[in-house]
């Protein structure tokens, strides 16, 4: 029983230190803005949809129609309440850098779960019900992406119009928004469990690696490939 209550003590512990350990940063708000806009596009990236804009004359000239996956439409759709979906990140305490912002529910939080659900009582200074709530973190994200999403406005239209064939990240977060010294989230790619002994630097070196080999092969993760 002791030990059972100690191993409940060093997980509260553990999630409570690292929930506070700090906000996230400009390059971990770049990956995840690109990530979330990135996804919206391709959502929509195979609809063979047709668009017609302008007003019909009276000289009976037609309305122009040009496609809705190349429209400006398009871009605004995915574009809206962007930042929004942040908020269906989560902390997950137990992983390293970037990594630890992702959906659903984490390893952690899990656990703690699973002990109230047993009986157990545990305290993490605020109600149960909660505890699914947005993060400090989470929502810091959120407020900083609105606030880069403005600002970089006429880049990322820039990237729709007339870069597709480069990475949305590359392109919005290497070339333009980040310094070389701030880019080190940008290499880090989730590879599977990080709870296992040496698995922080597992990931770093398999990113790595997927970084060469996507160069080589000429990947890319973007709307440009639908």
């Amino acid at each position: 029983m002791k030990l059972f209550i100690l191993v409940l003590f060093c997980v509260c512990g553990c999630f409570a230190a690292q929930e506070d350990e700090r906000l996230p940063n400009k390059c971990e708000v770049c990956k995840f803005l690109t990530v979330e806009l990135q996804d919206a596009l391709e959502k929509t990236g195979r609809s063979k949809e047709v668009l017609e804009v302008g007003e019909v004359l009276d000289t009976g000239k037609r309305r122009r129609k040009i496609k809705y996956n190349t429209s400006e439409t398009r871009l605004t759709e995915a574009v809206d309440d962007l930042c929004e979906r942040i908020l269906q990140y989560n902390v997950h305490a137990e992983r390293p850098g970037s990594l630890r912002y992702a959906k659903g529910a984490s390893q952690t939080m899990t656990t703690l779960k699973n002990l109230v659900h047993k009986g157990v009582k545990v305290d993490l200074g605020l109600p149960y019900e909660l505890w699914d709530e947005p993060s400090v973190e989470v929502s810091d994200m959120k407020k900083q992406c609105e606030t880069m999403l403005e600002q970089y406005e006429e880049v990322v239209e820039d990237w729709y119009f007339h870069h597709q064939d480069q990475r949305l990240e590359k392109f919005l977060c290497v070339n333009h928004v980040l310094k070389t010294s701030e880019q080190e989230c940008i290499k880090e790619v989730w590879k599977g469990d990080m709870g296992t002994k040496g698995g922080a630097k597992e990931a770093e070196s398999d990113s790595t690696e997927a970084e060469v080999v996507n160069e080589k092969e000429g990947k890319t993760h973007d709307a440009g490939e639908l």
